[in-house]
């Protein structure tokens, strides 16, 4: 009896053997954008955010593939993913990338990149240079289809995100609908424990209050 072997299984790799960053700036760049994004959307279960995440846009090839510092697929579920495997997702490519740049990367490697997400669809690119504070982006064209530079990029709200790019000061900041920044996670403990000292401080002045007027004979709890 003659068999037909099988096709053999091809492997997607979830590694691709390159560092997330290659320094401390450019790392903590990439962990508040992707942080700021997901806090951005925690309420809405259909939007996935995931940073350093190999995408793999075809089925078949293990080859093509390019993983994003920061990236966001509306129209996905929420949940962990060893790989994004685009045909898996309804064959949605991410609207939004992002790339931080390190002294590392080559104009050849960053304009493959650009070629990539050109090719595969996506929305919006916005490139970030944490050292010479530039920040570039491109939006897809309607009437070209293809990614376009936006200019000027400052003040630049994503019609995705709805969060504004500002460079008017010493590094980026990027603004929220709400107008709040995206911030640090040291920043971001520090707000709590700011919030955590004048919640404790209000207490105490109740409690301070509460005495006194004990003193004077009243009952706090009958006011």
């Amino acid at each position: 009896m003659v068999t037909t072997p099988t096709k053999q299984e091809i492997i997607y790799p979830e590694r691709d053997g390159n560092p997330m960053s290659d320094n401390t700036k450019q790392f903590r760049w990439i962990v508040t954008i992707q942080g700021g994004l997901d806090a951005l959307f925690r309420n809405d279960p259909n939007v996935f955010v995931a940073g350093d995440l190999l995408w793999y846009p075809i089925e078949g090839d293990n080859k093509i593939r390019s993983a994003p510092d920061a990236m966001v697929v509306f129209g996905r579920p929420k949940g962990d993913r060893g790989s994004y495997l685009q045909w898996r997702e309804e064959n949605i490519p991410p609207q939004v990338v992002f790339e931080v740049l390190s002294p590392g990367n080559t104009l050849t490697e960053m304009a493959k990149k650009l070629g990539f997400y050109d090719r595969h669809s996506v929305e919006e690119y916005y490139l970030y240079d944490p050292d010479k504070v530039d920040l570039s982006g491109w939006l897809r064209s309607s009437t070209s289809g293809k990614l376009e530079v936006i200019d000027p990029i400052d003040n630049w709200i994503s019609p995705r995100l709805g969060v504004r790019f500002d460079m008017s000061g010493e590094e980026l900041q990027i603004y929220r609908p709400d107008q709040q920044p995206f911030a640090t996670y040291v920043e971001l403990a520090m707000a709590r424990e700011e919030a955590e000292a004048l919640l404790e401080a209000e207490r105490q002045r109740v409690q301070a209050l509460e005495a006194r007027l004990r003193e004077m004979g009243v009952d706090p709890g009958q006011l």
